[in-house]
């Protein structure tokens, strides 16, 4: 038996955050933290074709102050809950930029 060689590369780092969204609201906005962690966040697209999800992530891009492509909707495309994964900001970062956009 030879010894195999491999390489092993780095995964993308970063954060996940949980949002919950409310479509079609008078301005986009961060809301609430609540008990668990979710993040309300208030936006004025509707939720249709997507057009939701291009707003939170323009809006969150924003807000945290990172690239677009630095964000991904990972789960629950379609519902109000979702899964947003943050590459190359780390949690606590993310929690104090949050924080200091609450409403």
């Amino acid at each position: 038996m030879g010894s195999r060689s491999f390489h092993l590369h780095n995964g993308k780092t970063g954060a996940a955050l949980v949002v919950r969204v409310t479509p079609r609201a008078s301005k986009n906005e961060i809301v609430d933290i609540l008990s668990d962690g979710t993040v309300k966040v208030h936006l004025t697209a509707p939720p249709v074709e997507g057009k939701a999800n291009v707003a939170l992530l323009k809006f969150l891009a924003k807000v945290l102050d990172v690239p677009l492509n630095h964000l991904e909707v990972v789960a629950g495309v379609g519902g109000r809950d979702k899964l947003i994964s943050v590459i190359d900001l780390d949690a606590d970062t993310l929690h104090k930029k949050i924080v200091a956009h609450i409403g």
